[in-house]
């Protein structure tokens, strides 16, 4: 896809979306159950979609609501449910709904006590945490985000007792009850006006950030005097950046504490589009453009599960970062299991790979996804989760758990200690790790692909791919799934010696994303991104 001409540049009144319009449609606009595009469907990160499209309004909001209620009830779950938000501008009233609904149904919901953004690590965290040690009365939780997603957007995800996000089992359940609440216009939905004064509280921020020294060496921060600029990209986190830095002395300046429903103090994305995407060096052009000031500068999206590390180098690539962390945390925890794992998505780089085997440890390879990694996250048997989009997560020091959702926090200030352990920024401890293992060349495209070819490739068998050379190498193997827990990749991948692909069916859009690595540099990846989608073409008839 083409790089707009204005990507990476400040965002213009035409860019911004009308927020009064927004606001309208969530309550005005009433999805048609009958049109598949309007109904409730869960993807990797919860239900997304825009009133203005009809696929994200109180209708959808009310109903899954209540779809999680009966869920929760036929579970046992009977604790409390924490829930937050985060700053786009339908995670407002979607909130209202949701708690509406909750309140009704009798759920003890648990919101911030200064009705304040939430990320969402400090929704998994307050799971966690209370249901450390319990049989009974477990927690759930709801954050309203859409992520990264622009404006226009709103997002609902629901986290079960075990904090991470939910599994494919409970989603489906869930939406499909939602949906047929909706094709029966709501009449089991039970809600009642919302009384905040009768709201139970609960201080996420302040749980969440005196916690941090159980998983981060803040003090090794302190005592280096790192020199640290936290960007939250107007999201969730802007209060959190502020309060770390005074309870732990850090040299942290927040870059921009601003939050505005339009972002309209974003740099646009690589298609022209305001995303708040920390891993996108247009979207982080702003940042990018004062590393000088700062030994480390990071950002966070509008939920901060996700994050971006920017170096003197500049922004550094999700893949690199995460090598990098990992090679750090098994020789910097000695609390850790010896066999604790390292868990990556199968399309994240093969330099965790090298890496990880390096260190002696068990590489866990599973389909996109976060919720793969919630079980080992759990009982310590994964040390590190984390995904090429720049999602991750890591145990406390003890090796306990700390979140089993992604953590855009606690990564970021990894970055801060790194640099203070080594003495080296972790864009410097990377070129350390490819003058050892080689220097990979990385990319993502789409290519466009019809629905019933998208069908097909989601279904795809191993013995469909006939092929035996990819790109001048031999292939050494085909997956349809994963190595680490053999659930179904939802696509294609294809590895050799020197190089691999991943082919995945798009949920939004009638394309398939190519996700391909070499080894041998960029001419090579070039050779394997042309080769992928003629192996693709071929599988497929």
């Amino acid at each position: 896809m083409p790089t707009h001409p204005r990507a990476g540049t400040p965002a213009q009144a035409e860019d911004l979306v009308d927020v009064g319009a927004l606001l309208a449609a969530y309550h005005d606009r009433h999805p048609d159950a009958g049109d598949p595009a309007q109904r409730v469907a869960f993807g990797t990160s919860g239900h997304r979609g825009s009133s203005l499209r009809t696929t994200f309004n109180d209708d959808h909001i009310a109903a899954t609501s209540q779809a999680i209620c009966e869920y929760r009830a036929s579970q046992g779950t009977d604790g409390p449910l924490f829930i937050g938000r985060d700053t786009h501008a339908l995670s407002e009233p979607a909130w209202v709904t949701a708690v509406e609904v909750f309140q009704a149904n009798g759920v003890h919901v648990l919101a911030d006590g200064d009705d304040a953004f939430t990320p969402t690590p400090a929704v998994s965290h307050a799971i966690l945490t209370h249901n450390r040690g319990r049989t009974g009365g477990l927690a759930d939780g709801v954050v309203v985000t859409p992520s990264h997603n622009p404006p226009s957007d709103g997002g609902f995800k629901y986290n079960p007792p075990n904090g991470g996000p939910a599994d494919t089992d409970a989603t489906s359940w869930i939406a499909d009850r939602a949906n047929a609440l909706l094709a029966d216009r709501l009449a089991g939905v039970r809600r009642a006006p919302l009384h905040r004064a009768g709201l139970h509280r609960h201080d996420f921020l302040g749980a969440y950030v005196a916690d941090l020294p159980s998983v981060v060496d803040l003090e090794a921060i302190r005592s280096a005097g790192v020199r640290i600029g936290a960007d939250p990209l107007g999201g969730a986190s802007v209060a959190y950046w502020g309060a770390i830095a005074e309870r732990y002395g850090l040299d942290l300046t927040v870059v921009n504490p601003e939050v505005d429903p339009q972002f309209g103090f974003m740099t646009l994305d690589g298609d022209g589009k305001i995303r708040m995407d920390c891993s996108s060096p247009h979207a982080m052009a702003s940042l990018v453009a004062r590393r000088d000031e700062f030994r480390i500068a990071t950002g966070n999206d509008a939920d901060s599960d996700r994050h971006g590390i920017v170096t003197a180098d500049g922004l550094m690539n999700p893949n690199h970062f995460l090598a990098v962390a990992i090679g750090y945390l098994f020789a910097h925890r000695p609390g850790w299991s010896p066999d604790a794992g390292v868990g990556k998505t199968a399309v994240s780089s093969s330099m965790i790979d090298r890496v990880t085997a390096d260190l002696g440890r068990q590489l866990v390879e599973t389909p996109v996804g976060f919720k793969w990694f919630v079980p080992g996250l759990l009982d310590g048997a994964i040390g590190f989760g984390g995904e090429e989009s720049a999602g991750a997560s890591f145990l406390r020091t003890d090796g306990g758990v700390w979140t089993t959702d992604k953590d855009g926090i606690i990564l970021a200030l990894l970055a801060s200690e790194i640099t203070a352990v080594t003495r080296a920024t972790p864009s410097e401890r990377y070129r350390e790790l490819t003058a050892r293992f080689g220097e990979p060349a990385y990319a993502r495209t789409d290519v466009a692909c019809s629905p019933e070819d998208k069908a097909k490739l989601g279904k795809l068998a191993a013995d469909d791919v006939r092929a035996t050379e990819l790109a001048g190498e031999k292939i050494t193997d085909r997956l349809t799934t994963a190595p680490g827990n053999g659930a179904a990749l939802g696509g294609l991948k294809v590895v050799t010696g020197g190089g691999w692909f991943a082919a995945r069916p798009s949920g939004t859009e009638d394309v398939y994303k190519v996700y391909a690595e070499s080894f041998h540099g960029p001419e090579h990846l070039a050779r394997i991104q042309e080769e992928a989608q003629e192996v693709v073409k071929a599988a497929l008839a």
